[in-house]
């Protein structure tokens, strides 16, 4: 389901304010973000219904980047390229993702569905790509797909705290991903 680019943009400003004032009204939520409390109202109703439409969205927004990357038939190390892209491209979305993130979240009774067919996509995308010989076979395809999301989720949330520049961020993660941080 896309959303109009209106409540797209809406969305992603609801949910950076959301991260930046997590004890905040609704009136200074919807003032962060750059419309009024009636507004945001007859948007969402109330946080909880905020929520859950951010959830929803982030999630059809994660499965449209895989997707896009074509996990299943780019070659590996170009899938990984466009797959570290398309994650950035929503830094607002994966920042209130990891804002969001508690120990149940993949949960299947708490609502973590939603988020299996992004984990098993990246597990069955690195276990291709380790079949292809693009990445390492020491390390199993579900901690590839783990320390990938990992380094991906850090980099938003160093981003957002100043200790990590904007600039460069994709090559940086897709070459410490694949080269790691040793110097041999």
């Amino acid at each position: 389901m896309d959303l109009p680019a209106a409540d797209e943009k809406l969305l992603k400003a609801l949910a950076v304010a959301l991260v930046d004032r997590p004890r905040g009204t609704f009136k200074d939520i919807a003032q962060a973000a750059g419309v009024s409390k009636a507004t945001l109202n007859r948007f969402c109703g109330t946080r909880d219904n905020l929520i859950e439409m951010l959830m929803n969205h982030s999630s059809v927004v994660i499965n449209r980047v895989i997707a896009d990357a074509r996990l299943d038939s780019a070659p590996p190390r170009e899938a990984l390229h466009e797959l570290i892209e398309g994650h950035l491209r929503h830094r607002e979305l994966l920042a209130f993702l990891i804002f969001q993130w508690r120990p149940d979240s993949l949960d299947l009774d708490a609502g973590g569905s939603r988020w299996l067919p992004y984990s098993d996509a990246l597990d069955a995308f690195f276990l291709r790509g380790q079949k292809e010989g693009a990445f390492r076979i020491d390390i199993a395809a579900p901690v590839l797909a783990e320390l990938f999301a990992s380094i991906i989720f850090g980099l938003v949330d160093a981003e957002r705290r100043g200790r990590v520049a904007r600039s460069g961020m994709a090559l940086l993660a897709g070459q410490f991903f694949l080269e790691g941080a040793g110097t041999a």
